[in-house]
């Protein structure tokens, strides 16, 4: 049976076992996102374009804040605008995974500033490293100016969630 108190403690943070088990997660989280953001894509949605996308050589931009919304009248199907709003909304979701292990992990890393700060560079890190391996293989992937926000805010959303967990934990350990 599952016991909470193997893996957190009454203030919510992280048992031995506990911090053991986060560390294998954010490295396996990790190694995910890396086969997820910086391997080739190619074709993956047939009949649905982008609207903004600007191609320079190999390297491929869309650098046009808001873009989901500012060339929503482009999306001409439902498959296009389901398609383009669930990048946003998958985005927003990248790191916080990766980002909630870290706040439970790394005390200090528990202010919205860091936070902020920590995801936006691993955001445009990505982002970055995506334009470089197009000029290095061609690997079909798209500098996104939406994404480095989208994936901000993703941030933040791990961290409201990380302290909603932790009021939940302290409650559950006061009954």
């Amino acid at each position: 049976m599952f016991q909470l108190t193997t893996w957190v403690d009454k203030d919510g943070e992280l048992t031995l076992k506990g911090r053991q088990a986060s560390q294998v997660l954010v490295c396996a989280y990790l190694l995910c996102l890396v086969l997820l953001c910086w391997t080739p894509q190619y074709g993956l949605v047939e009949g649905v374009e982008t609207p903004g996308i600007q191609h320079f050589g190999r390297v491929v931009v869309l650098l046009t804040p808001f873009n989901s919304l500012t060339n929503f009248y482009q999306l001409d199907s439902l498959k296009e605008i389901v398609f383009v709003l669930g990048q946003n909304v998958t985005n927003i979701f990248l790191l916080s995974p990766l980002i909630l292990g870290l706040l439970a992990l790394y005390p200090r890393f528990r202010s919205w500033q860091r936070v902020l700060l920590a995801t936006f560079i691993m955001s445009l890190t990505i982002e970055v490293g995506q334009v470089i391996l197009d000029l290095l293989i061609d690997a079909n992937r798209v500098f996104e100016l939406d994404d480095l926000w989208t994936n901000t805010l993703g941030g933040l959303v791990a961290l409201g969630v990380y302290h909603l967990l932790v009021k939940l934990i302290q409650t559950h350990f006061k009954e």
